[in-house]
């Protein structure tokens, strides 16, 4: 006979992997590499402006590409500031 065995929650409701956002950066036809690689840098946390560069080839070449991934406040104040700079956004998911 086998029995169920419950684990403890390590952490509290929401902290989990299911409520991590992306913010995603669309491809447009007025910014400018320099100006996507620059406002990535300032408002992404950990991205340089070389990374900004290489992200911003990326969102040309794609036509998007996420660029930060986390909880849910983060990626909304990330996805804000990023708007407000003038990048074209995805919703968040």
């Amino acid at each position: 006979m086998s029995q169920t065995v419950e684990k403890p929650r390590v952490g509290g409701p929401g902290t989990g992997h299911g409520d991590d956002r992306k913010v995603i950066v669309l491809n447009d036809d007025h910014n400018t590499f320099d100006h996507v690689a620059s406002t990535l840098a300032r408002y992404v946390p950990s991205v340089s402006i070389d990374q900004g560069f290489q992200l911003a080839n990326k969102i040309h070449s794609a036509g998007r590409a996420i660029v930060w991934s986390g909880d849910k406040e983060r990626a909304e104040l990330i996805w804000e500031q990023c708007k407000d700079a003038g990048l074209t956004m995805a919703p968040l998911t």
